[in-house]
Formats: structure tokens, C-alpha cells, sequence
């Protein structure tokens, strides 16, 4: 989707860019429920399809969602938030597991987990009940657990990532951030290197500060609506109905229609009279002043409604009533429009697809868009990847989860393996072994000086590589080759031998290290297998006993005859030392 292989490496490099970014998310989470069933005939007692339940599938949801596409995506994702002693809540924990969320969510007793269960035939949702009361308030000992767990799970991101996290709040009014649990998050926003809101209620939110919101085009609607004062405006008025058993969840179905008196100047019938409150939507006839509160607008019905246009032209206010340095209106089937400090409304948009498969890509669209600001990437750079990371999601029916390969292949880009830097440091190296175990690969490791690279080498090298799912290969230094080697050696700097070894199909990341035994970094990584060459028993390894105490096994790989870096380091010396015909008394050419 990028416009050129540039393009693919410049929006590349700001995925590889934010892997390992620390992220704390809280807010309301809530378990994805979706059975697919099969139909064939009508019950005796209605005129209602009979139900044979095929496949059940749990799914994170709301800020757990948005944890599990930040983790997914690379960053190293905590998730603090309310949760209940129940069935659903465990299951709920079961996916965070598996995603390699940071689960530091909090016990509820009494407050079951929000669930939305959803019944679908044919690929076709036929029903969806939730379960989970916004009323259930947290009570006062709840709100002590939660801020609690706030304040540890911001420092021990700090401490792990060495640098403030990125926080993401996910508030859709389920009652997992009430008045004290804001307050504090108000009050400590300087702990926080970039901010993240996605809230229903934007109102709620005032002081904050965030980086980026994320309104939906109904959200940010009810909001200047509440800025206006709901005040009428004068001319025709287009209104938009929000139904008022709309959940508080999820996108709305709105309605557009001209208000009475205004059909002779639009041409569009009346539907009804409009309402006082938070029930309609005002808007005039070009489509760009909101006087009253709710929803969205349908922009196939009413001409000169298009909500594009409005929200770019509201995105200066927008920034100003929420503070924030960027605002990214959602417009569902029709992308998003994103606005920053300096005033340039950008569009993206995106492929329209059926409701069962969308469910959950604006959680995808905020995680991206926050580890993309968060890695420092430019505006335009991470609206795009926002709305590409939402966009490669809604392939299928399920909660949409983007993963890094996700990405990588929508970019055009060789995938995970190809893109990242095989040459990396040892901190690099700790972070991209986290995210590699955390998608269950095996890893192999091994270590040498390697200072001539020849076909035993590559042999051995491929071998150990065929042990498990990625090699890692750590290089002694030149000053730890002379202390091992001698004085002579090595024949080729570090900077040479590594390059080489990151060239191969079969090495995955090489490391330098300085020390003549690699214990620290075995340590470090925590191997699998952990290959030596030679044709002694893995008892004779050194290595051995720390390697089984890390839970990994020892296997050692056995030479190419007659191939060896002493060997061939003699046979040129031995050439080099060969005498040299005598050419002074050879005639040359007149």
C-alpha cells in the first residue's frame, strides 16, 4: 500500500521503531464472545431459525483489546484495569496470556466482567446480548486497588524501559474510571511521555492533556454540541436522531433528515420534530455548524452533509476543548481525518466491509497510532499506519487484532524476520528476544569468534539454526579473540566477522560481546538449545550447567572434516612463505 519501495522502508522503519515501546493501558475491559452456529429450518413455536452451536471463541475486548493489538504490534503492553472473579474474567485473563499482555488488572468481587456475546449463522450476526451493568460502581476499597496498581504498573514500565511509558486511556462508560481513578491520572499526566484518550465522553476528560483523542465522528459531535451550548442555529437544520437504546460501546446507527421548514430550501422531506438534549444533532445545511448533541450522520442521505468536511473543518476546536495536540475523528467505513498543530486536515480512508468483521479495528487504529507517536514519527506517518493497522484487520469475522507481520506484509515490506536489524546490541537484543518468546519461538544461541568464515562454519551454523525457530549468534570482540587466541589473531576485525554472519539466510541476530565467556548474555537471551561445535558430550560444555539451570538444553554439532580457522589461517601463511620464482632475468617485450 506504500507508494514506492522508500515509502515501504521509511513507514518499515517506524514499526521496527516502536518495538519494545513501554505502554501502560487502563480503562474498560471486557471479553469478545462469538459463537458461530448453523441453520436449517424454523422452530414449531415461531418463525425463528433453530440453532446448532458449531465453534465458540473468546476474545479480548474494549482496553484489553487495545493491550492486546499494542502488544501484538511490539510494544510491551501492560493492561491495568477492573475485572471480575468470574468465569468470564478468566477467560479473560487467558487472553491477555496469550497475547503477552502485562495482566495487571484488579480483582472484583460482586462486579462481574463486561461481555458481549455475540450469535452469528452464516457469518451473519443474528444477536448480541451484553452482560456487565455500568452502574456497578467501583466502590471505595476497588478504587484504592485500582490507583494501586496505577502507580506500580507506571513505574515498573519505567524501570524495565528505562524512560516515562506511554499511556493509553480507553474509557467507553462502563464504569472503570470513575471520578477519583481520572483525578489521579489528571494529576500525574507529567509521568507519561505521550498520552493517548479514547472516551465516549471527552467532556470528562478536561485537563488531561493528552497527545492524540481519538473521537468517533459521534463523539466528537456530542462534544462541540456541549461547547455550543446546544444553541439553535439560524437557516435550515439538518438533525440527526441517536437512538436512545444506543450502547455506550460501540458505533451508533443514525439517521439524517431536515428538520420542519427547512424541505423548501433543501429539498429533503422532514422526518420528525427535533428534540432539546442529548437525542439530536443539529446541524445547518452545508453541513459545517453542530448546535446540538448526539451522533453521527449518514452522509448517503441529505445532500451537502458530508462528514469529512465537517470534522475537518472542526478539528481547530476540537483541539481546543480537549487539549490535545492531535485529534483523529474516526468515520468508521469512511477512515478517519487527523489534525495537528499546524492545521492541516489529513484523510485517510478505508475499504467497507461487514459490521462481524470491523468489530474491535478502532482499538487496532489506536494502538498504532499511539506507538507511532510515541516512537516519534511525524503526523502524516502515523495516520497512515493507524489506518492501515485498522484497515488489515477486517479481513474475517472476529474482534480485529493487527500483528507486526500484519503490517510489514500490507507495506509490501519481506516480513518480521527481513525487515529487523540482524546486527544489535545487547539491550536490543533482551527486547527483541521478549517479543520473539512471546509469539512462542524456540531460540537458539550460540557463540565463537568466527574470524575466517568458511564452509564448516556456514554448516554448523545451519544446523544449530534447524533447532529451533531463530539463531542468535554472539561474537567475541577483537580484545576478547586476542585474550583466547593470541596475539595474532583475530585476522579479521569484529566488524568484518559480523558482517558476514548477518548476511547468512540462517543467522537471525548476531551480538558483540566483550567478556571471554558468554554466561552474561546466555542470561540474557535464556536459550532454548544452546549449540556448541565439537565432538565432546554436551557435559563437557562449560556453558552446560548455567544453560539447564535457565531451562534450556545443550547440543553440540560436530565439524566439517579438514575445515577449520586454524587451518586455513596456516595454509596461507604456508603460501605466504613459499619461495618465489626469480622473473629478473625474464626478457620483456621491446
Amino acid at each position: 500500500m506504500a507508494g514506492g519501495a522508500a515509502e515501504q522502508r521509511r513507514l518499515a522503519a517506524v514499526v521496527e521503531g516502536w518495538l519494545g515501546r513501554p505502554v501502560l493501558i487502563v480503562g474498560d475491559a471486557m471479553l469478545d464472545e462469538w459463537r458461530f452456529a448453523e441453520s436449517d429450518r424454523l422452530c414449531r413455536e415461531a418463525p425463528a431459525p433453530v440453532l446448532t452451536l458449531r465453534r465458540r471463541i473468546s476474545a479480548a475486548g474494549g482496553a484489553a483489546n487495545t493491550a492486546v493489538n499494542v502488544a501484538t504490534l511490539g510494544g510491551r503492553a501492560v493492561l491495568v484495569a477492573p475485572v471480575g472473579a468470574d468465569v468470564a474474567g478468566d477467560e479473560l485473563h487467558d487472553c491477555l496470556d496469550r497475547a503477552g499482555v502485562w495482566d495487571r488488572t484488579v480483582n472484583q468481587p460482586g462486579r462481574p466482567t463486561p461481555v458481549k456475546r455475540r450469535m452469528l449463522a452464516g457469518n451473519q450476526i443474528l444477536l448480541r446480548e451484553d452482560s456487565g451493568d455500568p452502574d456497578d460502581a467501583l466502590d471505595d476499597d476497588g478504587v484504592a486497588r485500582l490507583l494501586t496498581a496505577l502507580d506500580c504498573a507506571t513505574e515498573e514500565l519505567r524501570a524495565a524501559g528505562g524512560e516515562a511509558p506511554t499511556l493509553v486511556v480507553c474509557d467507553y462508560g462502563l464504569g472503570a474510571l470513575p471520578a477519583p481513578v481520572r483525578a489521579w491520572l489528571v494529576a500525574h499526566r507529567e509521568r507519561y511521555a505521550t498520552v493517548a484518550l479514547d472516551a465516549h465522553d471527552l467532556a470528562d476528560w478536561r485537563g488531561l492533556a493528552p497527545t492524540v483523542v481519538t473521537p468517533s465522528f459521534a463523539e466528537a459531535t456530542r462534544l462541540l454540541a456541549r461547547a455550543a451550548g446546544a444553541r439553535p442555529a439560524p437557516g435550515v437544520e439538518l438533525h440527526l436522531d441517536h437512538p436512545d437504546g444506543d450502547p455506550a460501546d460501540g458505533p451508533s446507527e443514525l439517521t439524517v433528515g431536515v428538520s420542519p421548514g427547512g424541505a423548501g430550501r433543501t429539498g429533503l422531506g422532514a422526518t420528525g420534530e427535533p428534540t432539546p438534549g442529548e437525542g439530536r444533532v443539529a446541524m445547518t445545511g452545508n453541513g459545517l455548524t453542530v448546535t446540538g448533541t448526539g451522533v453521527t450522520v449518514n452522509a448517503t442521505v441529505g445532500e451537502g452533509v458530508d462528514r469529512a468536511v465537517l470534522a475537518e473543518s472542526r478539528l481547530a476546536e476540537l483541539r481546543a476543548h480537549t487539549g490535545a495536540d492531535v485529534v483523529a475523528v474516526t468515520l468508521d467505513t469512511d477512515g478517519a481525518v487527523v489534525g495537528g498543530a499546524d492545521g492541516e486536515p489529513r484523510r485517510s480512508h478505508s475499504t467497507p466491509v461487514p459490521a462481524s468483521h470491523a468489530v474491535g479495528a478502532g482499538d487496532a487504529y489506536l494502538a498504532a497510532m499511539t506507538l507511532a507517536l510515541a516512537a516519534d514519527a511525524p503526523l502524516p506517518t502515523a495516520a497512515q499506519l493507524a489506518q492501515l493497522a485498522a484497515t488489515v484487520t477486517v479481513s474475517d469475522t472476529g474482534t480485529c487484532v493487527c500483528r507486526r507481520e500484519d503490517l510489514f506484509d500490507a507495506l509490501g515490506a519481506p516480513g518480521d524476520g527481513a525487515v529487523h536489524r540482524a546486527l544489535v546490541g545487547t539491550d536490543e537484543l533482551a527486547t527483541l528476544v521478549e517479543e520473539h518468546r512471546r509469539a512462542g519461538r524456540a531460540i537458539v544461541f550460540t557463540n565463537g569468534c568466527f574470524d575466517v568464515l568458511h564452509r564448516g562454519h556456514v554448516r554448523y551454523l545451519e544446523q544449530a539454526r534447524a533447532l529451533g525457530d531463530l539463531l542468535v549468534v554472539a561474537v567475541n570482540s577483537d580484545g576478547s579473540v586476542r585474550r583466547l587466541k593470541g596475539p595474532d589473531r583475530p585476522v579479521n576485525p569484529v566488524e568484518d566477522r559480523i558482517a558476514l554472519l548477518a548476511a547468512l539466510a540462517c543467522v537471525d541476530h548476531v551480538v558483540v560481546f566483550e567478556e571471554d565467556s558468554p554466561a552474561g548474555l546466555i542470561e540474557t537471551v535464556r536459550p532454548d538449545v544452546y549449540v556448541k561445535g565439537g565432538d565432546y558430550p554436551p557435559e563437557m560444555v562449560p556453558e552446560a550447567p548455567l544453560v539447564r539451570r535457565l531451562g534450556g538444553q545443550v547440543r553440540t554439532l560436530g565439524y566439517v572434516p579438514d575445515r577449520s580457522t586454524s587451518a586455513i589461517i596456516d595454509r596461507i601463511r604456508s603460501h605466504g612463505h613459499e619461495p618465489q620464482p626469480d622473473t629478473s632475468l625474464t626478457s620483456k617485450p621491446s
